[in-house]
């Protein structure tokens, strides 16, 4: 039987319009959005404001949560299967997607939290992501996120 990770994920998108998008320090060269799985008995908005927290420094007063979705699912790779397997004895992610307002008077992203998930953040217009900025086994997840939430087609 697959079993799925619960995991939460955040768009977070400035007054202006910029969405933003985070390099991993473990994969130069792979951009994506702040996440994270839940923790046993950890409700999804909470696993948000923890995730949010440890990965870019935002406390949920400089954001508002405006939207959310579930049931995004991927599976690891065969090469992360293994390892993920052992760690949690999961075979992929289960996916809740939450749109994030930032607010006017929130802080800078401050991705030197520890341990450190991201090396690199910018604030790009939606129009400007692209897929090739992750691995091949997360993009159809993300091409439905990006279709779901801003109605882009990657």
């Amino acid at each position: 039987m697959i079993r799925f990770r619960p995991n939460v994920a955040a768009l977070f998108v400035r007054p202006e319009g910029q969405l933003l998008v985070c390099e991993r320090a473990s994969f130069r060269g792979a951009w994506q959005f702040p996440q994270g799985g839940v923790d046993d008995g950890e409700d999804l908005l909470t696993a948000l404001h923890r995730e949010v927290r440890e990965e870019i420094g935002l406390l949920p007063q400089h954001y508002d949560v405006v939207k959310q979705k579930d049931g995004y699912r991927y599976i690891y790779p065969p090469e992360v299967r293994v390892k993920k397997r052992k760690k949690h004895g999961y075979h992929g992610q289960e996916q809740t997607y939450f749109l994030c307002m930032l607010k006017h008077d929130a802080p800078q992203v401050n991705i030197h939290q520890k341990p450190q998930e991201f090396c690199a953040y910018r604030w790009i217009e939606m129009d400007e992501f692209d897929i090739n900025w992750l691995p091949e086994f997360k993009r159809e997840v993300y091409r439905q996120v990006m279709h779901d939430f801003f109605a882009l087609d990657l």
